[in-house]
């Protein structure tokens, strides 16, 4: 398995069990397979709703023996309800109760946007803070905080454009670690990747079979990724799935990958991805794919309610 490296030496497994859609009942056992079967890094999120089972699937990986605590590395994020800086102590320790740990390796800032303290998901203006009113450095400044108490080792952040992020670097301070967007081939975010790659930050790609449970009617129409016809004749031509090969792209550009399954075969089928190889054809060939489209499109945080614009998140 290959790892990517944090400026402390800390390692992080390219490969992770994402748990984004797993409902709290699938979830535990969805933890506990992965472990059983290799997985040393689960990505989860307060926003999720499934910390708890996440936390109880952990649990029985490491009372089963395992796995030992260090052994894991445990990403999660705050959620866009906690961005000023008193409440973001409080998010993560709600959260490592939740997890049943006493630090995160990994925590992230969910969104570069802030609702109100209470707001699940605003939708009335009044339910969100501006950027005036809650500046995305004071968040930063709390979440360098939380990494100075030991209730996380590594900070980063998650569907960050070039200037939000440039905006932290400009802090001065501890530069974020991370960045976990959404990236698959028909969005492989170059520039993006190039920034984070010239500053030190790693990258992590979300939804990297193109978000295939996303298909509700207004995303009818959106194109299937585990579908493409180029993507089908590299899959046959490596003995591989077609979610293998999505995942082992994103291996071979050195970002680590969070495919999310409840299912016990195709948690096992995703980890074997570590063993595909992709040569230089087939990166040329998944480059030129001919598609380009993002599935997690953030138009439900930027509606007529909301002071935010797309220009907020995206390139």
């Amino acid at each position: 398995m290959k790892h990517l490296t944090f400026a402390n030496g800390d390692k992080l497994p390219i490969i992770g069990l994402g748990t984004w859609k797993s409902d709290p009942g699938e979830v535990k056992k969805a933890v506990f397979w992965a472990i059983e079967a290799g997985y040393r890094h689960i990505d989860c999120a307060a926003v999720y709703q499934n910390e708890k089972e996440v936390g109880e699937g952990i649990k029985k990986a490491i009372d089963a023996g395992l796995v030992k605590r260090e052994e894991l590395f445990i990403t999660s994020k705050l959620w866009n309800n906690s961005h000023r800086y008193e409440d973001i102590q409080p998010a993560l320790s709600k959260t490592l109760a939740d997890l049943g740990l006493d630090y995160v390796d990994l925590y992230l800032i969910h969104w570069p946007i802030s609702f109100k303290r209470g707001v699940g998901f605003a939708k009335s203006r009044d339910e969100f803070y501006t950027y005036l009113d809650v500046p995305l450095t004071q968040t930063w400044e709390g979440m360098q905080a939380v990494k100075k108490a030991g209730l996380a080792k590594h900070i980063g952040v998650s569907n960050f454009n070039q200037a939000k992020l440039r905006e932290l670097i400009n802090l001065g301070g501890q530069a974020p670690e991370m960045n976990q967007v959404e990236m698959h081939p028909y969005l492989p975010q170059k520039g993006l990747v190039q920034f984070c790659q010239d500053n030190g930050i790693l990258m992590t790609a979300y939804s990297p079979l193109g978000s295939p449970d996303s298909r509700n009617e207004s995303h009818k129409n959106d194109p299937v990724l585990l579908k493409d016809p180029v993507v089908e004749l590299i899959a046959k031509k490596h003995g591989a799935s077609i979610g293998q090969i999505l995942i082992a792209w994103s291996v071979a550009r050195d970002i680590a990958v969070i495919p999310k399954s409840a299912n016990q075969g195709r948690i096992k089928e995703n980890l074997l991805s570590a063993k595909i190889k992709l040569d230089q054809n087939d990166l040329m060939e998944l480059d030129d794919i001919g598609i380009e489209f993002r599935f997690i499109n953030g138009k439900f945080f930027t509606g007529a309610e909301s002071p935010y614009k797309l220009s907020d998140l995206f390139e």
